[in-house]
């Protein structure tokens, strides 16, 4: 019995030992083909290439020209020509008042003033002088003859009444559109706020706040392109018009730039800003080719039919690339597809 059991036991470590055996061979004839496999990757040659660096803002757009239209006087409105969102041309009439009452004043006015010329004519002949030759009356005399006759203030009074009576009717300043127009015919407005406005947006501008420390990437001159929030897959071009030469007490810098012509924009209307800046002759690779090995910055390049890592610095970047300061050179092979699992010196395969 005691024989029986020994020679169990010797079976099953032989068994043991084979199955061992068998998993170190297949565990290692694994690692080999993982070895060996090549992995397709596409490549690209590094050359000293322009870089268009971007700097992203948040803007709001404003009207080229705005005009806030209002009456002089508080005279009912007895017609108003447009409404929201009229194109109006240069000299078109928008509104006007019930003009009664200041045509009388001004016919009042003018009767006032007709009187006291006659008054100062008289005043003037008692003096020996005559109003016809009042280039050769003497200041003083002249002075003192308007102020017994009332004439400035009788002048005054006209040109008051006749400026109150010319303004009754409102016109359009320039092309444009209309705007925040809220009073009805037979209203009184209130003389203190505007009646309506007339936005230009024939050439809309934007403006946006930078940061300090991007002032010295921000000049006159630099291309902008904006996408309105409201608005998906629309893009309008535009130049930087103008830097203000002062930081906020949010250490910010105020910037405007003029954009193309657009239908589309309204004033007011939030927009990111797109700024570009080309930088000459710089190393630029793509996003896709910078991997992170042990939190640090990788780049692949191709040798001999192998992937070699390389660390790499980077500098500024964009939405495509990064600027590289360190770690490469003008006409390596890099490698932007397919190495997201390469190791050092793993054999690739280029493809097209």
């Amino acid at each position: 019995m005691k024989q029986i059991v020994m020679l169990a036991i010797l079976l099953l470590l032989v068994c043991c030992s084979q199955v061992k055996d068998k998993s170190e061979n297949e565990a290692s004839k694994t690692a080999q083909e993982g070895v060996n496999q090549v992995t397709p990757v596409k490549v690209i040659p590094l050359t000293m290439s322009l870089f268009h660096h971007d700097l992203i803002a948040n803007g709001t757009v404003s009207s080229g020209q705005t005009s806030e239209l209002k009456f002089q006087t508080t005279e009912k409105v007895t017609r108003i020509y447009v409404k929201n969102g009229d194109r109006v041309a240069k000299g078109q009439k928008i509104a006007e008042l019930d003009q009664f009452r200041l045509r009388n004043t001004m016919l009042q006015a003018q009767d006032n003033l007709e009187r006291a010329k006659l008054e100062l004519q008289d005043v003037l002949i008692g003096q020996g002088y005559s109003l016809k030759d009042s280039l050769s009356i003497p200041p003083e005399v002249m002075k003192i003859a308007k102020v017994r006759s009332n004439y400035d203030q009788s002048l005054i009074n006209f040109q008051v009444a006749d400026y109150n009576l010319r303004n009754a009717v409102l016109y359009a300043p320039f092309s444009g559109v209309v705007a925040n127009l809220f009073t009805k015919e037979y209203n009184t407005p209130s003389a203190s706020e505007a009646f309506c406005t007339i936005i230009d947006n024939t050439h809309p501008e934007v403006i946006f706040n930078i940061l300090e420390n991007e002032v010295g990437i921000v000049n006159v001159g630099n291309p902008v392109k904006i996408s309105p929030y409201a608005i998906t897959d629309y893009k309008v071009s535009g130049i930087i018009a103008e830097v203000n030469p002062a930081i906020d007490k949010n250490g910010m810098v105020r910037v405007k730039a003029r954009l193309n012509s657009s239908d589309k924009l309204l004033n007011g209307m939030n927009v990111k800003v797109l700024i570009q800046r080309a930088i000459s002759n710089q190393l630029v690779v793509p996003k896709e080719a910078v991997v992170l090995r042990t939190n640090k910055k990788v780049v692949f390049t191709l040798k001999n039919g192998k992937a070699f890592w390389n660390y790499v610095s980077t500098g500024l970047e964009n939405s495509s690339g990064y600027v590289i300061t360190e770690g490469l050179q003008s006409g390596d092979s890099i490698i932007y597809d397919g190495n997201i699992n390469l190791a050092h010196e793993s054999p690739v395969v280029v493809v097209k």
